[in-house]
C-alpha cells in the first residue's frame, strides 16, 4: 500500500509597486525613476504634477526615495500649519 502524497505549498513572492499614492492629491499615480550612475532620483505624480529630485546613495531603493518625498511633503505642510 502506498501512503497519501504531501501537497506542496507554494508561497507567492512580494513584490515592491511601481506606483505610489501621492500625498497630495491621493492618487496612485507617483513615479520614482532612480538614476544610479548620476546619484540622482526623480519622484513625479501624473496628477498633480508634484515633482522632486533627491540624492541617492547605490544602497538606497524606489520605496527609500517614496519615503523621503513624503517626509519633505508632510514636513512641509506641518510648517505651514503651526505659523
Amino acid at each position: 500500500m502506498g501512503r497519501r502524497r504531501r501537497k506542496v505549498v507554494r508561497m507567492p513572492k512580494k513584490h515592491l509597486p511601481k506606483f505610489f499614492s501621492c500625498p497630495r492629491c491621493g492618487k496612485e499615480t507617483v513615479r520614482v525613476k532612480i538614476f544610479r550612475d548620476e546619484g540622482r532620483a526623480v519622484v513625479s505624480c501624473g496628477s498633480c504634477d508634484a515633482r522632486e529630485e533627491f540624492q541617492v546613495r547605490l544602497a538606497q531603493s524606489e520605496v527609500d526615495v517614496y519615503c523621503m518625498f513624503t517626509d519633505k511633503i508632510y514636513g512641509n505642510s506641518k510648517k505651514v500649519l503651526t505659523s
